[in-house]
């Protein structure tokens, strides 16, 4: 299970791809269901509207029909009598009036017996009352009522006569009211119906052919999209490489600055303390060989020059990682070293804290105490002042840490210091974005003010009351 998770886990390159092409490919399918659904309601729309048309029309043209049949026979029916052999003459009228390859007339009387059909003869004579097609839509009790009620149009299955074949057929049919007959004649629509079919599948073939572009434009996206991501991932992997290297050689320069720096201060305090003692001690050792009393005061000189070599290690170990920052925090970690600055360089040093109600965190404290550590060494090489005040205090948006002086400012040092004082101020501005914090610098010729925040994700969170003092030290 774990060698699974691992190997569905994501490098930086492929979740940026993945960033990039899922919301284009979803964008792709929702455009595509959109255009698809507003294309089908449209076509749909129109076919509707065709199909509205063709049968307006094939109405129309029942009614034309209809018209002619009942002036062909309007002045026998007009003054025949109900009983009278014009009956006859009218149902052979009617049967002869073809038209087409299936059109002609037919006639039903009220009580459902065909009187009139010359292409399905086999209706002749027999009661059709209740007869249904197919699909059960009634047809000799619908186009009798319709003839009640002075006429209209119906729709049913009906054999085609040259096919042979169920077709739908739209009827027209008027009522004889003095004879009790029903009149009409019909047209077979499956031309249509087949129109219409032939629409839909039209629509469906645009339909189909615009899903292909809309593939095609998201395939050749996705191309570009991977293609601009494998250049800029193969970039961004050299200029990290670059980046690194640089960070690197940083990093190796810092540590040999740092051993330059011990070394030295070991080479031109310790070692020169160290060879005062061993010769202070040599000279008593004579004086006192001889039995001079003035050795014992080269002894004391020895004994006191010791003295200043432990108190210069400590101070050399101090400037490496000073004891009081874990002990005490923050706050008299940098008092001492504001103090121990004020006594070797005499420049006038204030120091202002307000107690801390949140503890900070390990490497807040470390990367503050750095800071103020480098903004002092750029002031004791660099400034030339001769006051610095130092503000430290937490507050609802996190720590910060104010350092100002009033010396020459930072654009105005020698130049040959330019480079040290500028390697200082980037070691500050990491350390402090290594922590998301805010690093900002105000020069000018009348001082320097840098101040240092970093947020409350760095503070640890206050201690209940059965732990230790909420306020402990900073």
């Amino acid at each position: 299970m774990a060698f699974l998770r691992e190997r569905l886990r994501l490098n930086f390159g492929q979740k940026m791809f993945l960033t990039a092409t899922l919301p284009l490919i979803f964008a792709a399918v929702a455009i595509s269901v959109l255009v698809t659904l507003q294309s089908r309601q449209l076509a749909e729309r129109e076919i509707r509207q065709l199909e509205e048309q063709l049968i307006s029309a094939k109405r129309a043209e029942l009614q034309n029909y209809l018209s002619i049949a009942r002036n062909a026979v309007i002045n026998v029916y007009g003054r025949a009598a109900p009983d009278d052999a014009a009956k006859q003459e009218v149902t052979q009228t009617l049967s002869a009036m073809l038209y087409g390859q299936d059109g002609y007339f037919f006639v039903y009387d009220y009580d459902g017996t065909n009187l009139v059909s010359p292409r399905s003869t086999d209706l002749i004579g027999a009661n059709w009352d209740g007869m249904k097609d197919p699909n059960g839509v009634p047809i000799t009790d619908e186009l009798i009522r319709l003839a009640r009620s002075g006429g209209g149009y119906h729709s049913y299955e009906w054999p085609k006569p040259s096919t042979g074949k169920m077709a739908r057929m739209i009827v027209y049919v008027i009522g004889f009211q003095d004879w009790q007959w029903a009149v009409g004649t019909g047209v077979f629509v499956d031309d249509v119906v087949a129109t219409v079919a032939a629409s839909r599948e039209q629509v469906e073939t645009r339909v189909r052919r615009t899903f292909l572009y809309i593939g095609a434009i998201t395939l050749a996206a996705l191309l570009l999209v991977f293609t601009s991501g494998l250049f800029i991932n193969i970039r961004e992997r050299r200029l990290a490489d670059a980046k690194l290297k640089k960070l690197t050689q940083r990093v190796f320069d810092a540590q040999e600055e740092e051993r330059r720096r011990v070394a030295r201060e070991l080479h031109d305090g310790i070692s020169q303390i160290l060879v005062g003692v061993r010769f202070a001690l040599e000279i008593a050792k004579r004086r006192l060989a001889t039995g001079d009393s003035a050795g014992s005061d080269n002894l004391d000189q020895g004994i006191e020059h010791l003295s200043g070599a432990i108190q210069e290690v400590r101070r050399i170990s101090r400037d490496l990682r000073p004891g009081v920052l874990d002990d005490l925090g923050l706050g008299p970690a940098i008092r001492t070293l504001a103090e121990d600055f004020g006594q070797r360089t005499g420049m006038d040093i204030t120091f202002e804290t307000v107690v801390f109600r949140n503890r900070l965190a390990e490497d807040a404290k470390i990367a503050l105490y750095r800071v103020a550590q480098e903004a002092m060494t750029n002031i004791e090489r660099h400034s030339g002042a001769t006051h610095v005040a130092i503000d430290l205090r937490g507050h609802s948006r996190g720590a910060t840490l104010k350092i100002s002086d009033n010396g020459r400012g930072m654009g105005h040092e020698e130049p040959s210091n330019t480079h040290s004082s500028g390697l200082g101020l980037r070691n500050m501005q990491e350390r402090v974005e290594q922590l998301d914090g805010t690093l900002r610098i105000h020069s000018s010729r009348s001082g320097t003010i840098i101040e240092a925040s970093v947020p409350l994700t760095h503070l640890l969170p206050p201690q209940d009351r059965l732990g230790e003092d909420t306020r402990a030290p900073a």
